[in-house]
């Protein structure tokens, strides 16, 4: 009787020792394996829905037919680095000024800062028109380096184009508003106006280089080389026009879009 009494001491005691060694399910654990929560809910979100995942960029074809280091120590007459002869000269109003600043091993452009006063300083650099700087319907890229500080945005900042958007046909690369997002902006005499945004800004005191592409479908704007923006776009759209090649402004009067920061590695690609 007492071997019987000690051998059922025994078990209940074991069978409580392993008792107190299970962890209880987590509660949503618990109501997946109940099936009261799907199991995919315990996973989190997929990488395909992250919103401000950049994509891959593909290489740029085509002929460059104007590009500018700024490295020759001047704000005027300034060479056009792709040989084809875009010689820009400088544009003022107000004693405004584009003036060279060290960048890297070599050097940029500073354009007047942000005005309040009744007489603001303008400054832009233009060179004359130029067929080669038309692409009709053919793809086009175009782009710069751009620094910009949070305190120097403004409704919109001309990076670099050909042609107005009233006047005549164009291709332009402008920073917008107040946040500081780049957008590129195509025109033509038919289907009119076309625009995309950057998802993010580049208005944060850094370099950032900012591009334009232009597909027979499709318009895209791509910020540190990641497509930040995309949009459908006509086939048949064309842009050709007797208008000067700018930077920094769309002129030097007052209402010129004055882009406000600092300004390296201007380019444009045809073909």
């Amino acid at each position: 009787m007492g071997s019987r009494r000690t051998a059922l001491a025994a078990a209940l005691a074991g069978l409580l020792a392993g008792t107190a060694g299970v962890t209880p399910a987590a509660p949503a654990q618990a109501r997946a394996t109940a099936g009261l929560m799907p199991a995919r809910a315990l996973a989190g979100p997929t990488p395909a829905r992250a919103a401000t995942a950049p994509l891959p960029a593909r290489a740029v074809t085509g002929t460059v037919v104007a590009r500018y280091a700024f490295d020759g120590g001047r704000s005027s007459q300034i060479r056009d680095d792709s040989g084809h002869g875009h010689t820009l000269r400088l544009i003022a109003g107000n004693g405004g000024t584009a003036r060279p600043v060290p960048h890297r091993s070599g050097q940029a452009l500073r354009f007047p800062a942000k005005c309040r006063a009744g007489r603001c300083p303008h400054a832009a650099l233009q060179s004359p028109t130029s067929a080669r700087l038309n692409p009709g319907t053919r793809a086009i890229a175009y782009g710069a380096s751009v620094l910009l500080a949070p305190s120097q945005t403004s409704k919109g900042q001309n990076v670099v184009q050909k042609g107005y958007s009233t006047t005549s046909s164009q291709w332009k690369l402008q920073i917008d508003g107040v946040a500081g997002r780049p957008s590129c902006v195509l025109v033509g005499a038919r289907p009119g106006i076309k625009i995309v945004r950057s998802a993010v800004s580049v208005a944060d005191g850094s370099w950032h280089t900012v591009e334009c592409r232009r597909t027979p479908t499709a318009l895209t704007v791509l910020v540190d080389g990641a497509v930040r923006g995309t949009r459908a776009i006509s086939a048949r759209l064309s842009i050709a026009n007797n208008r000067p090649l700018s930077i920094g402004g769309k002129g030097a009067y007052a209402d010129n879009d004055q882009f406000h920061g600092i300004l390296d590695d201007v380019w444009v690609r045809i073909g």
